[in-house]
Order: C-alpha cells, then sequence, then structure tokens
C-alpha cells in the first residue's frame, strides 16, 4: 500500500495529497473549493473538538449558535473587517427558483425575488455578533459575556488545498465582551495558551506563541495572538489566533454599558478560532511515506487488533481472548478495533491501518495462544516487540502515554533544530532557499519593510514570540536600528 503514497522527497504536495485521500481523511467535492470530511476524517476532528470544547468550558464559556447569513449594512458596519474580508465573501442576492421557460427541465433565478438587502454567509461572526450583544448588554452587570459557537464558514478562496484551504471549513470561534481593557486582554492571552496547550498535549505538535506584526493582524483587531507550528517541509503554519478588538465592534455598533460609576463606556472585546486547518497540520508535522502518524489522545482509533488463524477453531479461541482484551482496553478509555473481517489478508490490514495511522496494532495467532504473548506494533517508530498476554492491557495504555511523549519530543527537536538566526540579508535569503523553517532575523518595525521582504522572498513575519529577548541589531533589508529578532517563514 505505501507504493500509492508520493514520497514526501519527490513531490511534498502531491504526498500530503495523497495522504488525505487514501488515509480516508477526506475527499474532493462536487463544489468547487469545498471538500467531504469522510467518516475517519470527521472522527477525527470530533475528538480534536471535544477536547477543545471540554477546555473552553473549563475556562468558562459557554455555547450558543449564530445565523449563517449577515445583512451586508451590519457586515460593513466595521470598516477594516468588512474591508480585509470583502474579497472572499459569498453573497445571497435572492431566494427562490422558478422554472426556466427557454430551458425545459431547468431551473432560473427568479428576478421578482429579489432580496431588499444582499445577504453574506459569514466568514467570521463579529458583525452578527456584536449586532447581538448590543441587546445583551446594559449594564456592568451583563459582563463578562464568554460565548463559543461550532460552525462553518466561507471564505471564497481561489487556490485551495485539502483542509489548509476550502472554501468552506469547520471551525470554532469564540466572541467575548469585557468591562474593562485589561480583562480583555488577558482573555486574549488565555485562550493563546489553551490553543498551545491543544496543539501541545493533545497534538503533539510544538508552536510558538507570539504577536502578529501590525501587517499580519486580524482584519479589525487591536493586537491578534497566534501559535505558529512547523511542518516538515521546512513551512510555517498558523494554527490558531486569539485577537483583541479593542473597543472597535463596540463601536462600530454602539454597544455600550453603564459602569459602577453609572457613567456609559463602549465595551471591550475578543476573538478566537481554530479550523480544520489543524487536521492539515497534524498530518503535516507527523506523517511518513507510509501514511499517517497519528497522535494517540485524538487518533480515532488508538489500538487495532488483526487475529491470524486458519479455521473456525482457532478463530474462536482467538475470539475468547481477544473479547477479554478488548473489555480490559476499553475499561482504561482506550478506542480499540477488533478487525476479524474475513475480506482481506492479515497482511493487506496490517498496511491499512498503517496507513490510517493507528497508534497501536496487536496482532494474536494460534501459536501466540500456546505461548500465552500478543505481537505489538508502534505505528510512529515501526518498532515491534511480542508481549506476555497478561497484564496486556496496562501494557498497551502506557504503550499510547509514551507514543503520544515520543511524537511531541520528535517533533520539536525538528522545529528546535530549524529556527536559525540570520545577520545580513544575502544569509536571510539563503536559509530560506536551502534549509527553510523559522529564521530569527531584525526587522526596523515597519510596514514597508515588511511588505519589501514578503515581495521579494514570499517570506512573512509569523510572530514577534511572546518574552522575545530585547537585542540591538539593524534590519536585515533596510539596515535600520531594531530592538529585536521576529520569526520569518514560509508558511500555508
Amino acid at each position: 500500500m505505501s507504493k500509492e503514497i508520493t514520497s514526501r522527497a519527490t513531490d511534498y504536495s502531491q504526498w500530503y495529497n495523497d495522504l488525505i485521500l487514501k488515509g480516508e481523511l477526506a475527499d474532493y467535492s462536487a463544489v468547487r473549493g469545498c471538500m467531504v470530511i469522510k467518516p475517519y476524517g470527521f472522527a477525527l476532528w470530533e475528538h480534536m473538538r471535544d477536547a477543545l470544547d471540554k477546555m473552553f468550558k473549563d475556562t468558562g464559556h459557554v455555547n450558543a449558535y449564530f445565523p449563517l447569513f449577515v445583512p451586508k449594512s451590519l457586515f460593513e458596519a466595521e470598516e477594516k473587517n468588512a474591508e480585509g474580508f470583502a474579497k472572499e465573501c459569498a453573497i445571497v442576492t435572492h431566494y427562490r427558483l422558478k422554472a426556466d421557460p427557454s430551458k425545459p427541465g431547468k431551473l432560473m433565478v427568479d428576478p421578482e425575488a429579489k432580496l431588499e438587502e444582499e445577504l453574506v454567509i459569514r466568514p467570521t461572526s463579529e458583525a452578527i455578533i456584536w449586532n447581538t450583544y448590543k441587546d445583551w448588554i446594559q449594564s456592568y452587570r451583563d459582563l463578562p459575556i464568554l460565548v463559543n459557537q461550532w460552525a462553518n464558514v466561507v471564505r471564497w478562496e481561489m487556490r485551495t488545498r485539502l483542509f489548509l484551504r476550502t472554501a468552506e471549513f469547520l471551525w470554532q470561534e469564540g466572541h467575548t465582551a469585557h468591562a474593562t481593557k485589561q480583562e480583555a486582554v488577558d482573555e486574549a492571552v488565555k485562550m493563546l495558551h489553551v490553543y498551545a496547550d491543544f496543539a501541545e498535549n493533545w497534538m503533539a505538535v510544538p508552536v510558538i506563541k507570539g504577536v502578529k506584526s501590525a501587517n499580519e493582524r486580524f482584519a479589525g483587531a487591536e493586537d491578534t495572538y497566534c501559535i505558529e507550528a512547523l511542518m516538515q517541509d521546512g513551512k510555517a503554519l498558523q494554527a490558531g489566533t486569539s485577537h483583541f478588538l479593542g473597543q472597535n465592534f463596540a463601536k462600530a455598533f454602539d454597544v455600550k454599558f453603564s459602569d459602577k460609576e453609572n457613567k456609559l463606556e463602549y465595551v471591550w472585546a475578543t476573538s478566537w478560532g481554530v479550523s480544520t486547518r489543524l487536521i492539515g497540520a497534524l498530518v503535516m508535522a507527523h506523517s511518513d511515506d507510509q501514511g499517517l502518524i497519528l497522535p494517540p489522545r485524538i487518533a480515532p482509533l488508538q489500538v487495532v487488533i488483526v487475529p491470524i488463524f486458519k479455521g473456525e477453531e482457532q478463530k474462536a479461541q482467538i475470539d475468547a481472548r481477544v473479547n477479554t482484551i478488548i473489555s480490559d482496553l476499553k475499561a482504561l478509555g482506550i478506542r480499540v478495533k477488533y478487525d476479524d473481517s474475513d475480506n482481506a489478508r492479515p497482511g493487506w490490514k496490517f498496511a491499512e491501518y498503517e496507513m490510517k495511522g493507528v497508534p497501536v496494532r496487536l496482532a494474536i495467532g494460534a501459536r501466540d495462544l500456546e505461548k500465552n504473548v500478543v505481537e505489538v506494533a508502534r505505528r510512529d517508530t515501526k518498532e515491534k516487540s511480542v508481549v506476555s498476554l497478561d497484564g496486556i492491557a496496562g501494557y498497551v495504555n502506557n504503550l499510547l502515554t509514551g507514543i503520544q511523549q515520543a511524537m511531541f519530543d520528535k517533533a520539536k527537536a525538528f522545529r528546535d533544530a530549524n529556527i536559525t538566526p540570520a545577520n545580513s540579508w544575502d544569509e536571510f535569503v539563503k536559509l530560506l532557499d536551502e534549509k527553510g523553517g523559522f529564521i530569527a532575523a531584525h526587522w526596523d518595525g515597519t510596514p514597508e519593510t515588511e511588505e519589501a521582504i514578503k515581495e521579494k522572498t514570499k517570506a512573512t513575519i509569523r510572530c514577534i514570540p511572546l518574552d522575545n529577548p530585547q537585542e540591538a541589531g539593524t534590519c536585515i533589508l533596510s539596515g535600520k536600528p531594531s530592538s529585536q529578532r521576529v520569526l520569518f517563514a514560509r508558511a500555508y
């Protein structure tokens, strides 16, 4: 089965597509720029969603749902936000079809059914939510509002890639309202740390926490905090963002509250989100030329058991022992599948589950039963070992924990080895072209220089790391003074 996958060295982009398709995470759709998330891929998303949802609720947030459609007048109320998303918006202009008199059996848009006001299909929900918050907020007693929604959004991308960039995608978006600036800033930073915790401890993907430059900020934000991850091809991927919106949306929608001194003040806001793009990050951070490698904590299946037998008698004996193993594994909360189907040979099954990235595989035959052992194979290192069936559930449980940590350690070692300082323009360009990864370089802090670097190299400032060391230097392009290095990279 591995022969069906293009190697990373040959064509990284095709390797990625092969894994998504042949690992049965997603498929192309009849709708341009959209994808079908297949059951296995959606199960992966559900585990990610459920883990994040618990983290949100543990930090005091609650879920709600807001309309998919945003009246154009509301959407354009916050000018920077509207301008930033304008080119990506899909618009509903009519509300009815009718039979086409010139083409029997076909339909046409009914010209009489034109909407009085066009509806934007949400690319993000700040506008509709802050218009709603105006009715919810009168007094400091109504604050804070800590709301999240799980939803789909549409951004009309011209160049699409499964999970990484599609016209429609699934995500969550938190939208919070606060009485003070400091409370809102603290919220934005808190959620950044929640995202980093999830990426590192669930996805086994190390991230750098930082702040975006003014050019890279979310449209309508005062500050954008982000987590940046490094993929195996040396490109960066933004894995999550958290925005301090200041009072911009409150002013756009006239959302005021009476403070404790009975003075009217504008509300302070945040928004934050991660999307199914995380699945793309997961694939590119860990997988190999044989298929997916999924971290145990969020893998749809953590263990698969494959029997090897001749005849029904051997099968019955193996079944009896495997049923006990399954009960013991499930008692530990482990997601396990017993693949005793007769439509494929064991070798084919091994390749199939290797392709799908199942962390642990147990293979058990009649001879293994006699010896009271089982073959244990781990997906991340491909190591195999023969282990006693006594206490096998505990052994597997510990192994899953070890695999999770090993995957993180490997990804972190790779990331750390690919953060490189550059002290001149020539060194910067050479590193970008030959090594990739994050390049720590001085920048004079101006949008003009940042844009010029981007135009010349296609590299962007991924972030200014939190608690970034201050050091005097000179900008790699302009030669002007600089007080700190920032992280550049080419990115997805």
